[in-house]
């Protein structure tokens, strides 16, 4: 099994402001260059465990999307999900949120990639990505950023 990616961002913004953005799946549109968009499917449109979403994903011409269904919602401190494809479980991302001492946080954003190899090699060539690895590091990085620079300027405002 692959090992864990897991990227690490201080944030001037409590845990609560925090993961009330993350959490919030139709916004991650906002926060991600590869995730265009997400909507709630079924009947239940917020963040709890079992509820499920689609992202909408693009990496250049390449689209996809990817149903997902939450696994951890823990308010103010973490929340996860799982990206299935039918039956089969392609990974899950999950953010841990630490408060600190001057009020702010440190959110650790990880991922797991559940896939065989064989799925894993149809994804490869479905978005385009030849180190899959490599990429999610330097997407989640870039996720992390935005989502900072949205939580502290909605702290300060």
């Amino acid at each position: 099994m692959a090992e864990p990616i897991v990227v690490s961002r201080r944030i001037a913004a409590t845990p609560d402001r925090v993961w009330a953005l993350v959490s919030d799946v139709t916004r991650m549109g906002e926060w991600s260059p590869e995730t265009t968009k997400c909507r709630w499917i079924g009947k239940v449109k917020r963040p709890q465990i079992g509820a499920r979403f689609i992202g909408q994903n693009r990496n250049g011409k390449r689209r996809w999307a990817t149903p997902c269904v939450i696994t951890g919602c823990s308010p103010g401190r973490a929340f996860g999900y799982r990206v299935n494809v039918g039956p089969i479980q392609i990974a899950t991302w999950t953010y841990e949120i630490e408060s600190t001492d001057d009020g702010g946080c440190v959110v650790t954003e990880s991922t797991l990639n559940l896939e065989n190899k064989v799925v894993a090699k149809l994804g490869d060539l479905m978005t385009n990505v030849k180190d899959r690895a490599e990429h999610n590091r330097a997407t989640m990085t870039v996720t992390l950023d935005r989502l900072a620079a949205a939580a502290e300027s909605a702290e300060s405002a």
